[in-house]
């Protein structure tokens, strides 16, 4: 069981208990516009579900950890990162924050104690994150964890009917912090 924490936030593994929560930030069209179509119920379960099998860094599949306020115990949203290239050591980062916690921080804390346990735990050399240019948060909050914006990929990635432009960030982990 993976447990970090930061003066604010405990960031822990992903339990069956934590439906409601994934459940809830899948199905609001909001938080989901720069990541994915609209899903079913039933995807939104099968992906939760792939998300609480056993993870090891090597195999690829996303580590999906929930951010929690240390104090109150109220989910704030998800963070975590899957391996890209386990031979040069490379992931990839992703978060989800529940839009009433958006705006506080909280991103960009849970997404710097999750790095460095990455780069102690399992070595990873090289950060990457990607997001929608139109996604101007998740940019910030790359760009507060020190990543370096690497390029634009124009028409990337698909939503819908909707092509969209994506910004490439990178993070060494000699990088400045």
């Amino acid at each position: 069981m993976i447990a970090l924490y930061t003066d604010r936030l405990k960031i822990r593994t992903l339990i069956k208990e934590d439906w409601d929560s994934f459940n809830r930030l899948y199905q609001n069209p909001d938080v989901i516009q720069y990541i994915c179509e609209p899903m079913t119920e039933l995807a939104i379960k099968q992906k939760f579900n792939s998300r609480l099998a056993p993870w090891e860094f090597d195999l690829g599949e996303w580590l999906t950890l929930v951010i929690e306020d240390i104090h109150t115990g109220a989910f704030i949203g998800f963070t975590g990162f899957h391996c890209d290239d386990a031979l040069l050591r490379r992931a990839e980062v992703g978060y989800i924050i529940a839009p009433e916690m958006s705006g506080q921080g909280y991103a960009t804390e849970s997404l710097n104690a999750v790095i460095d346990w990455g780069i102690h735990q399992f070595g990873v050399h090289k950060y990457i994150g990607i997001c929608s240019t139109n996604n101007l948060a998740s940019a910030k909050v790359m760009t507060a964890c020190g990543f370096i914006t690497e390029g634009c990929l124009r028409q990337n990635y698909k939503i819908g009917p909707d092509w969209h432009d994506e910004f490439t960030f990178g993070l060494l982990t000699q990088d400045t912090r």
